[in-house]
């Protein structure tokens, strides 16, 4: 026994050693997660940080930069121009997004159902539009919908018609969508198909032997299995559409008329920036932007994950 208990000390570390020991490793693991957390905080935590800053203060002409507290966020929300373009981009996500989701679940179904021809080639074609940049995609479209030199313009000079402009007031915005839907389909239409591929196929012929139709199964195998992909796609395009700049920017050379300065929030919040100099109000208008984003993204993440 006496033996035992001295092998025993003999064989346990030092408590000084045990210390040095925990705090190598704690060392070792700051290590490897320093970089990421240096570059988090550089690239994410500081801006967010000095907007909150700048929207604290005001530039007048007369007395230069001072403090203001909370006046520039009273006047961002009851600012008719951001409204505005809230309400505008708000319309744009509950029609754009639900077809561009719609249209990019049926691609998946169709390649993952093994009966398309040629799905590998389909599969591929679809996402190419993603690899596109979206200025170039602003321009080809643009160019597209021109009525004196575009592809509406020549159309209406063959066939001796007139075309409703793609660019008018009215529709502009079922053009941006459109614009929007041919980039994203095939990114969205990859989520959904990768997460399809994971299903076990065991569910599928289950259903099978109890009776149940292809409509069937993707109603109640499939749809509930890729749950979580659909809820994430949900929270990337409500995201995306509050953060519509891209696009209307590049179509408001063509379409001034149609496509104002406060067009969208985020185009709002950079002609006020760089347009006139107005850096504190920018700064309040995108935190606000983006609190709305944060409160509408989770409240769909709540609803999308609750169980049934």
């Amino acid at each position: 026994m006496t033996l035992l208990s001295t092998s025993a000390r003999a064989a346990a570390p030092p408590p000084r050693r045990a210390r040095f020991r925990l705090r190598k490793e704690a060392w070792a693991g700051w290590g490897f997660a320093g970089p990421f957390v240096a570059v988090f905080g550089l690239v994410f935590l500081a801006p967010i940080g000095y907007a909150l800053y700048l929207s604290l203060f005001r530039d007048r002409l007369i007395g230069g930069t001072s403090f203001v507290g909370l006046d520039n966020y009273t006047e961002a929300l009851t600012d008719p121009r951001f409204w505005d373009g809230l309400t505008r981009v708000g319309l744009f996500l509950a029609i754009q997004v639900p077809v561009m989701l719609g249209i990019a679940l049926l691609v998946a179904l169709a390649i993952d159902s093994g009966r398309l021809y040629g799905a590998s080639f389909f599969r591929v074609s679809v996402f190419l539009p993603y690899a596109v940049p979206a200025v170039v995609a602003g321009l080809i479209w643009g160019f597209m919908y021109g009525t004196r030199f575009g592809l509406v313009g020549n159309v209406n000079e063959a066939l001796g018609v007139t075309l409703p402009d793609p660019l008018s007031p009215s529709l502009v915005l079922a053009s941006i969508g459109n614009i929007v839907t041919w980039e994203f389909v095939g990114y969205n239409m990859l989520i959904f198909y990768s997460a399809l591929r994971i299903v076990p196929r065991s569910l599928y012929e289950a259903a099978a032997i109890d009776g149940a139709g292809e409509w069937r199964i993707v109603r109640s195998v499939k749809l509930p299995a890729i749950r979580g992909a659909l809820v994430i796609a949900t929270i990337f395009s409500i995201i995306g559409s509050f953060q519509l700049f891209n696009e209307p920017s590049i179509l408001q050379k063509l379409a001034p008329n149609a496509i104002t300065s406060d067009f969208t929030p985020n185009l709002y919040t950079y002609s006020l920036s760089f347009a006139g100099r107005q850096h504190n109000y920018a700064a309040t208008v995108a935190i606000v932007m983006g609190v709305i984003t944060a409160i509408i993204a989770y409240a769909v993440q709540l609803r999308g994950m609750r169980k049934g």
